[in-house]
């Protein structure tokens, strides 16, 4: 079990610091397999394998997946969905119990998620089994939804039932991971709760994992913008006295003060191991 630390955020959700000594790598986990390919794997086993082709930035993404597939949380009660807990926290609990997840050492962000970019949940859904192709952007990316099992038809028995809470807004939030080189979602819990809620026309409820930047490499971000800014009210203090001085100042010390709040919780790049290697 591994024995992380809560801070809570404002409204809603929490970060997880996951210390030094948890095992590395997580059970779920990305390794790199030759040039311009990667898999993901759980435990030994193999789910995904991913390949880039292409020239220049824009390059195509094909993917393999296996079946096999665990799910790091525990199935969802209907009885438990009608008590509305406080999923993230419920959720965060759950992955520091189980021994199939991605946690290792470092910060993790556990928080829900109402926007997501438009076709997150409908043209940029992989739909395809077991193989698929997806179109990169320049830089690698491609924003889009990856399950890591078929989605179950609207009809199917568990959809049926999961259905009737998406209508009535009880329904649990799909658990998405972030994965930076994807500049996507991977769905590891929810897969026919996500189903139940398209096949209503609705955007599945989600909560999101997305491993966020180390305390060293932050406050080593903040130092740096803290001088720039210094330097810049600086600046602005040896220029002649001017009517727009104090307007100037908040806006800079508004920026200023916006920016440092979100560098802890920026996301921080997906780690892709070497096979049999340390974290």
């Amino acid at each position: 079990m591994i024995r992380a630390t809560r801070e809570p955020l404002p409204g809603g959700g929490l970060v997880l610091a996951v210390p030094d000594g948890t095992p590395s790598p997580a059970a779920l986990r990305f390794e790199r397999a030759a040039p311009h390919r990667w898999v993901l794997r759980q435990g030994e086993r193999l789910l995904v394998q991913g390949r880039s082709e292409g020239d220049g930035c824009c390059r195509e993404l094909h993917l393999h997946r296996e079946s096999g597939y665990r799910s790091p949380l525990p199935p969802v009660s209907a009885a438990a969905m009608r008590t509305r807990p406080d999923w993230p926290h419920r959720y965060a609990r759950q992955l520091e119990e189980t021994t199939l997840g991605p946690l290792h050492r470092g910060r993790w962000r556990l928080g829900p998620v109402t926007t997501f970019a438009p076709g997150i949940w409908s043209t940029d859904l992989v739909r395809t089994w077991p193989d698929a192709t997806l179109d990169l952007l320049c830089g690698g990316g491609w924003h889009g939804v990856l399950p890591l099992r078929p989605l179950p038809v609207p009809d199917a028995p568990r959809v049926k039932a999961f259905r009737k809470h998406a209508r009535e807004g009880t329904l649990a939030p799909v658990l998405v991971w972030w994965v930076s080189f994807l500049d996507g979602w991977i769905v590891l819990d929810g897969h026919d709760r996500a189903a139940a809620a398209l096949a209503e026309g609705l955007q599945p409820p989600c909560v999101a994992l997305v491993r966020v930047v180390d305390d060293a490499d932050w406050r080593a971000t903040a130092e740096t913008i803290g001088a720039a800014h210094r330097e810049r009210l600086a600046d602005l203090g040896a220029r002649p006295p001017g009517p727009n001085d104090a307007h100037r100042r908040r806006t800079l010390d508004r920026y200023f003060a916006e920016t440092i709040a979100a560098l802890p919780y920026e996301a921080a790049t997906t780690p892709c191991h070497e096979p049999g290697g340390p974290g």
